[in-house]
């Protein structure tokens, strides 16, 4: 029988619960945070509104996450590869290892760029970290020069 017969009955997916569960988790631990951030509007929303919004959408995806769990919906996973997953980790701490040093937004990004596209398979190590430099540097230069809101600043933005 194939995955797609009608007779084939469907299995409730534990691991889409789980990841269901820890979305709403996560959107929970969001809207409880929010709940700290200080309201400088003196009407309107404030800077506490933007984490209830995404909270809202991480509870959608998880509502739906977990009904289509429950009826078995959710698509066949392949062999777990914790390769790919490591070098996202290993970029997100590099990005805040980088910024917390003094580094900057340009290093830290360019640091999760690359092994953002290694994980997902590319092995042009030199290349990626070219394009990163001159993507986070333009990205920089945007914020700072056009929005004039302020990032991460390190050596090589004290060059700009």
């Amino acid at each position: 029988m194939s995955s797609g017969d009608p007779a084939q009955p469907r299995r409730v997916d534990r691991a889409g619960i789980v990841i269901a569960a820890l979305l709403a988790a996560l959107a929970a631990v969001l809207v409880w945070d929010s709940r700290g951030l200080q309201s400088t509007a003196m009407y309107g929303m404030g800077p506490e509104a933007m984490p209830v919004v995404v909270a809202t959408g991480l509870a959608l995806l998880a509502i739906g996450n977990f009904i289509d769990a429950i009826r078995g919906n959710l698509p066949a996973r392949e062999s777990a590869d914790p390769v790919p997953v490591v070098l996202i980790l290993v970029g997100l701490a590099l990005l805040i290892a980088i910024i917390g040093f003094g580094g900057g937004f340009i290093l830290a990004t360019s640091a999760l760029f690359v092994t953002t596209s290694a994980a997902f398979g590319r092995r042009a190590v030199l290349v990626d970290t070219i394009i990163a430099l001159v993507m986070s540097t333009l990205i920089y230069l945007a914020f700072d020069r056009l929005l004039t809101l302020s990032l991460p600043a390190g050596p090589l933005e004290r060059l700009l």
